[in-house]
């Protein structure tokens, strides 16, 4: 059980530095501030398989007529997407 979770945690710490590795990094502070945006959208934005892929944290009822929107996150390396109110 601890293994497949430490597993689960290197996969994600790759596929972080996978991402980060397209961002030119000029200060810890610079670094401090991208890890906590990635947390926050990887935490609040993305879906999950463990919840039914819905996200952590439940959003407004969608628009189903409504359009779609897409807001990038880090400069364009991560996309969030949702209705339009």
């Amino acid at each position: 059980m601890a293994l497949s979770f430490l597993y689960r945690l290197a996969c994600r710490a790759l596929e972080l530095v996978r991402r980060l590795d397209l961002l030119l990094v000029v200060s810890r502070r610079h670094l401090e501030r991208i890890l906590r945006r990635y947390v926050r959208h990887y935490n609040a934005a993305r879906p999950h398989r463990g919840l039914s892929l819905i996200t952590p944290i439940a959003r407004s009822e969608p628009n189903v007529d409504a359009a779609v929107r897409r807001h990038s996150v880090l400069g364009g390396i991560i996309h969030e997407y949702e209705r339009a109110a």
